[in-house]
């Protein structure tokens, strides 16, 4: 079963029809111990960076920690994704998960913010996540604050500058853009992490 954490914010009920679309089970849970024993684990997008304070008030943050450690793959879609990494600009002094190093930062002045709609990707080869999909494929962005470029970097995106459009780790994956509002390659992004 895929567990599709409920931090109290986010996009669950488009990210579930996604899956049950393709097929696999999931189920929307704040539940911490659901998380743990899941197959698979999506945090999906759509709220602030503050948003993981709910993380860690509700037990969450310590049974995605156990997620990590135990090779659960784990799926973290727009904030999601941020919280990969150590902080945000959105919200100073709260702690992201630490997947990745480095904060993520707002649009510089010269773009309009938020980056919101369709914008073309630029895939490293080898990624697992984007297994199939082509570089230059169009996905759907909405977000205000972007991350920075690491070396788990596996796709990239120009907005005002480059940012990480995509990431992965061994069995941790993130996207900063919205795989079940992207279309069939949203779902083919989603297909291949639900199979990993």
């Amino acid at each position: 079963m895929i567990a599709i954490v409920d931090y109290r914010a986010g996009n669950l009920v488009s990210v579930k029809k996604a899956v049950d679309r393709l097929g696999f089970t999931c189920a929307i849970t704040s539940d911490p111990a659901v998380v743990e024993r899941a197959e698979k684990v999506i945090v999906p997008g759509v709220g602030h960076f503050a948003a993981t304070a709910t993380l860690t008030d509700t037990g969450l943050r310590e049974a995605i920690a156990n997620v990590f450690r135990h090779g659960t793959p784990f799926f973290g879609i727009c904030v999601g994704m941020q919280w990969m990494f150590e902080s945000s600009e959105e919200a100073p002094g709260t702690a992201g998960l630490g997947v990745f190093p480095g904060q993520c930062t707002h649009f510089s002045p010269e773009v309009k913010a938020p980056h919101v709609g369709w914008n073309d990707l630029e895939i490293e080869a080898g990624s697992q996540l984007l297994r199939g999909v082509p570089s230059g494929a169009f996905v759907y962005f909405t977000h205000s604050y972007r991350a920075p470029l690491v070396a788990g970097t596996v796709a990239r995106c120009d907005y005002g500058g480059l940012f990480s459009a995509a990431v992965e780790c061994g069995h941790l994956f993130g996207v900063q853009f919205h795989p079940e509002k992207s279309g069939e390659t949203g779902l083919a992004i989603l297909d291949n992490f639900c199979r990993f």
